[in-house]
């Protein structure tokens, strides 16, 4: 029985997926729109599941906000389950609000390339989809040229290449209130918040 359970456990993590096998049951409205302090700048990314990286974004000193929602799609208004159909080609985003003063583009870059595998296309473990694609949406030509600038060094750090895509961004979509503040809200009622969201923070030294 012991050498069952042991093999049962080795498994959750291999099966853990943001994507839900069965409709949630909480309000399908999107949250409201992050607000944008004068003087602020922001960053939209994509690397997998959003509920990861939202969970480290908001940690950092001199972010205002970081909201999950999706961006780089055909559809208007588009819902979670229309996302993770795959059909909308919209990616998973987390868009991050920051004082430049207190946190580089650049920094919230280099935390993007920790965050997630950016050599995998269109996957992040067992989460597959072009919703999960690795991306970077530039809000300006600035953070255009930083954006290369920052993919390029950090392909030294990689053993394969990176697929990441740097687009220049479009209409930013909020996902549904439930998925604000996810892993926080969730870490121990959802195995994926423990097996895939956790180990992340914890290497990263951010609050788990």
């Amino acid at each position: 029985m012991r050498r069952l359970l042991l093999a049962i456990a080795s498994l959750l993590p291999m099966l853990a997926s943001c994507e839900p096998k069965t409709a949630m049951k909480a309000s399908n409205d999107p949250a409201p729109k992050p607000e944008v302090p004068a003087g602020a700048e922001v960053a939209t990314l994509g690397g997998g599941c959003y509920w990861c990286i939202e969970a480290a974004y908001k940690q950092l000193e001199g972010v205002y906000s970081a909201t999950s929602g999706f961006m780089g799609g055909q559809v208007e208004n588009p819902t979670y389950e229309q996302v993770c159909g795959g059909d909308t080609g919209h990616a998973e985003v987390v868009q991050v609000v920051f004082n430049p003063e207190k946190i580089t583009y650049e920094r919230i870059l280099a935390w993007f390339w920790d965050l997630h595998d950016p050599t995998t296309l269109n996957r992040q473990g067992n989460d597959v989809g072009t919703q999960y694609r690795s991306a970077i949406f530039y809000h300006s030509d600035e953070q255009k040229k930083i954006a290369e600038a920052s993919k390029k060094a950090a392909a030294e750090n990689f053993d394969k290449p990176i697929v990441t895509e740097i687009t220049k961004a479009s209409k930013f979509y909020t996902a549904p209130e439930f998925h604000q503040d996810y892993y926080f809200q969730n870490k121990n009622k959802n195995p994926y918040c423990r097996f895939v969201i956790e180990p992340k923070l914890k290497k990263l030294k951010l609050d788990h």
